[in-house]
């Protein structure tokens, strides 16, 4: 397989597929006090969410250094590859591209072509994986990229967060307006599209399902969907099934989504990741 495919730990893709494909993941730090913390290697998920609502000082996040991503892409280049294609979170979310960029420019064993998902989690994920399979299929970089930036168009994540207390530890909210939130019962409806995060405020957690509802709806037609939460097995068997109607008939897949973005958002979050069909002109 001449071209091959890093990602970061961000893409919440299940072992299974990373495996199947040789995909590398770059993880990501998540920092505790004075322990550091390897997303994803260290520290399960399910332990982290545990946890979180009890850490004394909230937990920080850092981008790995440019060094460590050489170290990844010389890896690969020992392995055969040809060229390598780096697909990570939006850089309107995180400095993880930048970081690759750094680092492929000082890489001299293989070119590497650094894309920026525009998306997070699945979104990314399912982007990830979408290059993986051309890639097994022998399609070149170009072909690749092209492929990437049509799916973008088509992809979507839209999640509730179950309380706004989490965005003002972590510093992302205005602890003023946090509060207000809270008296309020105030359930922010966070949204992924191209790029650009969004949000919406509802007032409480039956509006939040039902907005993630509506908003599910006005895709269309889906290609791929799953359910992304934050350790929520008990909201995502609900969302499931209210969601029932618009969800194919198979298993569909449900991500407990990384802690470097968790920590953010807090337990109890729950939503979407998805790519709508593609449209054809009659």
């Amino acid at each position: 397989m001449p071209v091959r495919i890093v990602t970061d730990s961000t893409c919440d893709l299940p072992a299974e597929t990373i495996a199947r494909y040789g995909i590398r993941v770059v993880p990501l730090y998540i920092n505790v006090a004075k322990h550091g913390f390897l997303d994803g290697i260290d520290l399960t998920r399910e332990e982290f969410y545990q946890k979180l609502p009890t850490f004394p000082v909230h937990p920080t996040t850092a981008v790995p250094s440019p060094h460590k991503f050489r170290v990844m892409y010389d890896a690969l280049a020992d392995e055969g590859a040809t060229e390598v294609l780096s697909i990570h979170i939006s850089v309107a979310l995180s400095a993880v591209v930048d970081v690759a960029r750094v680092a492929a420019q000082e890489t001299r064993s293989v070119p590497v072509t650094v894309f920026d998902s525009r998306q997070l989690s699945l979104g990314t994920g399912f982007l990830v994986e979408t290059a993986a399979n051309l890639a097994a299929a022998g399609r070149a970089i170009g072909e690749i990229v092209a492929a990437l930036d049509e799916q973008i168009q088509r992809s979507h994540v839209f999640a509730a967060l179950d309380t706004l207390e989490f965005l003002r530890r972590s510093g992302r909210m205005n602890r003023l307006i946090a509060s207000f939130g809270t008296l309020l019962k105030l359930k922010p409806i966070l949204t992924m599209y191209d790029g650009k995060p969004g949000t919406e405020r509802v007032r409480t957690r039956e509006r939040a399902v039902h907005r993630l509802l509506e908003m599910l709806h006005d895709v269309g037609a889906l290609e791929r969907v799953a359910i992304v939460h934050t350790h929520a097995p008990d909201r995502v068997a609900e969302l499931r099934a209210q969601a029932a109607r618009w969800l194919p008939s198979d298993e569909i897949l449900a991500a407990d989504i990384t802690p470097v973005i968790g920590a953010h958002l807090g337990p109890g979050m729950v939503g979407f990741a998805v790519i709508g069909s593609r449209r054809t002109n009659l």
